[in-house]
């Protein structure tokens, strides 16, 4: 079983999860000859995974079976359990708590497709209504804190099957990459008064040289200290520190803006892998004046090596000024 352990001078939390090991490594196989590999997410092969959790399905249509949109299901590995009982115990210096939490697969086509670049808009803000969907409902348990959604596309991004999908994975504890940011955002905002998120909105607005789209709720822009090359984030001009509370207006928006800027990756770096992240605030608080949620795009292009991992400094090889106007000028053929 999965359990999260401590380290006692980072303060950062792993999670050991041994079941892991035995995910499937086929994906290059699968790319290459998809029609030949088998493909449990495809439509009619619903028996090759658990039973669904929640599903948008054509009118009559049954569970677990054919007939639906977009499929939530419980991932096959999971890195934690829902039936498992919160405990937390101390062992001199090192604390662990029970593998409790949530790990879900959000399966985004019935048809054999390898990027959401592809869906058509409709189909992405149904994944999007999925993903707010399974956020209200797994907020009800209250031993369940953190939410990360999160997308694997391709082999060097860490996914194990070709089918567009994404994953969803609830802690019982902040992660520490969330708990920076929560913390510097709050930082500013006590000394300044102000959202960190919208004031960057607004000076990457007035500086033009890192943003890629400027729609009317969203602002679509490559970091200033961008830690990848082709680092892109998309956040909303209007405050919202839960995802989960997003408005029908704001999803539908978001899934034109969202496919605009995966295509243009697919356009201007030659159909990367890349993983996507939605980072939004923990259940347990009310509204943060300080904190918006937003959606941070890794495409994976280059390596992580030694200095990096021993040092916690990034080096980027592709300045976000050049990759920003590199997204503005890639044209999709059919871009919606």
């Amino acid at each position: 079983m999965p359990e999260l352990r401590k380290d006692p001078i980072l303060g950062r939390w792993v999670i050991i999860a041994p079941e892991r090991l035995t995910r499937p490594q086929a994906l290059q196989a699968a790319l290459e000859e998809p029609s030949a590999a088998f493909d449990p997410f495809l439509e009619g092969n619903e028996d090759a995974t658990a039973p669904e959790i929640f599903a948008y399905r054509e009118p009559g249509a049954a569970a677990n079976g054919p007939g639906w949109r977009v499929r939530v299901v419980p991932n096959k590995f999971p890195a934690l359990r829902v039936e498992e009982n919160l405990q937390m115990r101390g062992e001199g210096i090192y604390d662990r708590i029970s593998g409790v939490g949530a790990h879900e697969v959000v399966i985004e086509c019935p048809h054999f497709e390898t990027s959401m670049a592809n869906l058509s808009v409709d189909a992405i803000r149904e994944v999007l209504w999925v993903y707010r969907h399974r956020l209200v409902d797994l907020k009800r348990d209250t031993r369940l804190v953190q939410a990360l959604i999160f997308k694997n596309k391709g082999a060097a991004a860490g996914a194990s099957l070709a089918h567009s999908h994404s994953q969803l994975i609830v802690t019982p504890i902040v992660p520490i990459a969330i708990r920076e940011e929560l913390a510097g955002a709050q930082e500013f905002h006590r000394y300044r008064g102000r959202n960190i998120f919208s004031d960057m909105i607004q000076q990457e607005l007035a500086d033009e040289s890192r943003v890629v789209i400027d729609s009317p709720g969203y602002l679509v822009h490559c970091p200033y200290a961008s830690r990848f090359p082709f680092e892109t984030w998309i956040i909303p001009k209007q405050h919202a520190s839960h995802f989960e509370e997003a408005r029908r207006q704001e999803i539908d928006e978001l899934g034109t803006v969202l496919r605009q800027t995966l295509r243009k990756l697919d356009v201007a770096l030659d159909d990367p892998a890349y993983n996507y992240v939605l980072h939004t605030a923990p259940f347990d608080v009310p509204d943060l004046p300080y904190y918006t949620w937003h959606i941070e795009i890794y495409p994976r292009i280059t390596g992580t090596a030694g200095f990096e991992w021993g040092s916690g400094f990034h080096i980027n090889s592709v300045a976000p000024e050049v990759a920003a106007e590199a997204l503005r000028n890639a044209r999709p053929e059919r871009d919606a």
